[in-house]
């Protein structure tokens, strides 16, 4: 008996307990809130705080499950305001990458190949500009062709309100196709889309009116190799009725074609609802 107790109280302590076992992956979460909330809060974002309040950038990037400590690709950054946040974030300890797009794919001219290509070769000194970090922590690149060593190295990727367009200029299957090699076994896609209504016609819902349907998205994510992790309401605008004939555009920030008298109505309403979703990488 007294032998069975003392091989119990030593398996006791060399086995870690669920508690001991949790510790570090809640200390993981608290640190990762913290160094979130202060690039968030940066005096660096001043210009960018605006728009937070329908971004909900914390809220997103956390439920993302994006550490600071990650190789992070953001697709077609664009005016570049997540890369500005994910540059001050992931700066110090990770590693942020701009993805842009294929420029040979079919869907741009020669002038708008060459302004993806440049895109690309600034962006680092955008982002090291824009977070006081150095430009050696960021990078940039095309999808034309992906370099053997970058295939299997990112943790996460996000497309943040790019979907649409995909959608319409047809290249969405090679797009995700490429994401899906540059990332890690069971890395993750996050998508951020304006989000049609469930039961609006594919005429709307084929990407020229920049809305999609959740459903959709969801599919197209799985027959491209994806696993469907979940979904936030962080981004959603209840207001946001979704059924605009200039589509995404009539709300902020472009207001496009609206008439003075109608501009406070729609910025009383704000920008538009989204989906917010997350998809690992399946094998």
């Amino acid at each position: 008996m007294r032998r069975t107790a003392l091989l119990l109280s030593a398996l006791a302590l060399a086995v870690p307990s669920a508690a001991a076992l949790a510790k570090p992956v809640a200390t993981q979460a608290k640190a990762m809130k913290t160094e979130l909330a202060a690039a968030v809060a940066s005096p660096l974002r001043d210009k960018d705080r605006a728009r937070d309040q329908y971004r909900r950038p914390a809220e997103t990037l956390e439920f993302f499950q994006v550490t600071p400590d990650m190789k992070v690709g953001e697709y077609a950054p664009g005016g570049e305001w997540y890369s500005r946040l994910l540059g001050l974030y992931l700066g110090p300890k990770g590693k942020l990458v701009g993805l842009y797009f294929d420029p040979t794919s079919g869907a741009f001219n020669e002038k708008s190949q060459q302004g993806i290509r440049d895109g690309a070769a600034k962006y680092p000194a955008d982002v090291a500009a824009a977070s006081g970090q150095p430009a050696e922590r960021f990078s940039a690149m095309t999808l034309e062709k992906l370099p053997d060593a970058e295939k299997g190295t990112f943790d996460r990727i996000l497309v943040m309100r790019m979907m649409h367009n995909l959608m319409r200029w047809n290249i969405a299957d090679r797009e995700i196709k490429a994401m899906r090699e540059l990332l890690k076994p069971n890395g993750m896609i996050g998508i951020e889309q304006h989000r049609a209504k469930p039961d609006a016609p594919y005429s709307y819902t084929d990407g020229s009116r920049g809305y999609l349907r959740e459903a959709d998205v969801i599919k197209f994510m799985e027959v491209n190799g994806f696993t469907f992790v979940g979904k936030s309401e962080a981004n959603a605008n209840k207001k946001d009725p979704a059924n605009w004939p200039g589509g995404v555009w009539t709300l902020p920030p472009t207001m496009g074609g609206a008439k003075e008298a109608d501009k406070a109505r729609l910025q009383a309403i704000g920008e538009t609802d989204r989906m917010t979703l997350l998809f690992r990488k399946r094998s």
